[in-house]
């Protein structure tokens, strides 16, 4: 059905080629396991995001230090960089458990 109502809009082959391939795309996210809600916050979030730390870097002449000079902005980097150490640590500590592990 959705190949059919894709193909209606334009009446154009690509369009079904197209939701074909996504579809076996979504289908290997589903066998891997990738949940849909942080790829859709980030197709939906990523080009507000890069959109905004362009413009940051214009009104700061180039400048990278403007994200740590002001305490709000450190303040998210921090707590972004201990959410990305606490989501890695698990995978770390268990992949030193199997190379550590005494035979």
């Amino acid at each position: 059905f959705c190949c059919i109502g894709v193909y209606s809009v334009q009446n154009t082959t690509f369009d079904v080629f197209q939701t074909a391939a996504f579809g076996l795309i979504g289908y290997l996210f589903i066998k891997l396991r990738c949940e849909p809600a942080p790829l859709l916050l980030g197709f939906v979030l990523g080009p507000m995001m890069e959109e905004n730390f362009r413009r940051s870097l214009l009104l700061s002449r180039g400048a990278f230090t403007v994200f740590v000079t002001r305490p709000l902005s450190l303040g998210l980097l921090i707590a972004a960089a201990v959410l990305v150490l606490i989501v890695a640590m698990p995978s770390i500590k268990a992949k030193r458990e199997v190379a550590f592990q005494e035979e």
